[in-house]
């Protein structure tokens, strides 16, 4: 089992996040802003290293990880814990056009031991996946139009042991730059997963999320915008000052 090291914080004010599933760290940036402290961890035991993410990281299974600090105690170090568990096994692409083709291959759906772990933990979490058929409850949806980014990049929460108001969706602007069924169409927003077929270039991408610590392609379209992960930790560590949140 993963054996976590001691964890402490680097100011001692602020209150300490775990980011499991860290990947490059656009979830953790919003956090930081928000007034947290971050500790990422990586997706498994043959993930590649993160040198890009901003905060302190652990390379290793997050899953692996979490249930060391269950059981050590070092959990209670932590306020929050945000988990971005691999979405391949529900996505739209892959449930759609990809499985409609006979592309792709098998995928694990991690979403229902993590969850498991995270009500072990005792504390307010945070569960994030695309659309699709991820067995998540939709707590909270968000999109880039709301935080006027250039790229839409709509994402699913789901909240444990607290809640967050749902935003008003604004009417998106335009279609999707890109080209579909051999038809190309451009628009406001650039497609920021993929490469080719219209797709967003690398500066795009950083420049449509607000992410310019990491110029690797494969990072960035795994990320989630700041902005989103910053609007709900805000509104954590309101639940977290007035006690509301677990």
């Amino acid at each position: 089992m993963t054996q976590p090291t001691t964890i402490r914080r680097e100011h001692g004010r602020r209150p300490l996040l775990l980011d499991l599933f860290s990947c490059a760290g656009g979830a953790g940036m919003g956090y930081r802003r928000a007034g947290f402290d971050v500790v990422g961890v990586g997706v498994g035991v043959d993930i590649v290293p993160r040198p890009n993410y901003p905060f302190t990281f652990h390379q290793g299974d997050a899953l692996a990880f979490l249930t060391a600090l269950i059981t050590s105690g070092e959990i209670r170090r932590f306020e929050a814990v945000h988990a971005s568990p691999p979405c391949q096994a529900g996505c739209a692409l892959t449930v759609g056009t990809n499985r409609s083709q006979g592309w792709g291959g098998t995928h694990v759906d991690l979403v229902p031991p993590t969850r498991a772990l995270l009500e072990q933990t005792g504390l307010p979490y945070v569960i994030e996946q695309p659309n699709g058929r991820a067995e998540i409850r939709k707590d909270l949806w968000l999109c880039g139009e709301m935080f006027s980014l250039g790229v839409l990049r709509h994402r699913n929460f789901e909240l444990g042991g607290w809640t967050i108001e749902q935003p008003a969706h604004p009417k998106h602007r335009g279609r999707v730059r890109g080209y579909r069924h051999g038809r190309f169409y451009d628009g406001p927003y650039v497609a920021a997963y993929g490469s080719g077929g219209g797709k967003a270039t690398v500066a795009e991408m950083q420049q449509t999320m607000g992410i310019g610590w990491t110029d690797v392609r494969e990072e960035l379209t795994e990320a989630i915008p700041p902005a989103f992960s910053e609007h709900i930790g805000r509104a954590l560590r309101t639940s977290l000052r007035t006690g509301v949140a677990a």
